[in-house]
């Protein structure tokens, strides 16, 4: 069953920059789909995505037309995280601050939860 509890927290930023990207996919109503996954360096990454659907067990936050969705697996490690989007010096990207993740890497794609 699908929950409307927001698992994430998503800013404006996000949501702006998700949609942008969402256009240019020629995606008309974006469903992005974070997962934690086994993997890197700290035991966990994060992999995100467009989706085609909602799936039956999934966490659902809607923030100005844009889903964010995540699993049922992920989500006891994404509850309370916020995702944004940050520009600096090195250019753009998505980033996730993770109350849950206890330790990260040098490389900041993964972590680990304990």
């Amino acid at each position: 069953m699908q929950t409307s509890e927001n698992i994430v927290t998503v800013t404006e930023t996000a949501v702006a920059e998700i949609k942008k990207i969402a256009q240019e996919q020629g995606i008309e109503n974006p469903i992005l789909r974070i997962r934690v996954v086994p993997g890197g360096c700290s035991g966990f990454q994060y992999a995100m995505g467009f989706d085609e659907e909602v799936g039956e067990n999934d966490a659902v936050t809607e923030v100005d037309g844009v889903k964010v969705v995540i699993d049922e697996f992920s989500a006891p490690y994404m509850k309370g995280a916020v995702i944004d989007y940050v520009t600096d010096f090195m250019g753009g990207g998505f980033t996730i601050k993770n109350p849950n993740a206890t330790g990260s890497c040098g490389c900041g794609s993964s972590f680990s939860c304990g």
